[in-house]
């Protein structure tokens, strides 16, 4: 099992998901010792708020943890079985483990203070803590 996380600086936990082009990629399969085994850096038309076409790199994964997401972002990824996690955690590593263990930080308040055409309803579903260390 693999889990994403939004990570605009491979080091953090970022929110915008629909807009993100960089992901840091965890194995899960070993619930006590989730590791990174993959950096995903796109191009800015593969950005979902940008892409339309069927296969996306972040397809196989089972769930992506970001900072924040709207409800179209939450559905369209639940439409290729993706779960949306939204968390307050910046560690990537402790995110993850937090998924797993179901036990996820609430999200830190929004920035209202940006112009864009989404919807800020968030999505707060139980997450497995997705975080790994760094190799920065």
């Amino acid at each position: 099992m693999k889990v994403a996380v939004t990570s605009q600086n491979f080091r953090t936990v970022t929110g915008h998901a629909g807009k993100t082009r960089r992901f840091l990629v965890y194995d899960i399969s070993s619930p006590c010792s989730p590791c990174e085994i993959d950096r995903i850096d796109l191009p800015k038309e593969m950005a979902f708020h940008e892409f339309r076409g069927d296969a996306h790199p972040i397809d196989g994964v089972d769930a992506l943890i970001t900072a924040s997401a709207g409800p179209g972002f939450v559905a369209r990824l639940a439409q290729r079985g993706i779960e949306v996690v939204v968390c307050g955690e910046a560690d990537p590593l402790i995110a993850v483990r937090d998924y797993l263990a179901g036990t996820v930080k609430p999200p830190l308040p929004h920035d209202h203070d940006h112009d864009h055409d989404h919807d800020h309803g968030e999505h707060h579903c139980h997450g497995h803590g997705h975080a790994h260390g760094n190799s920065n």
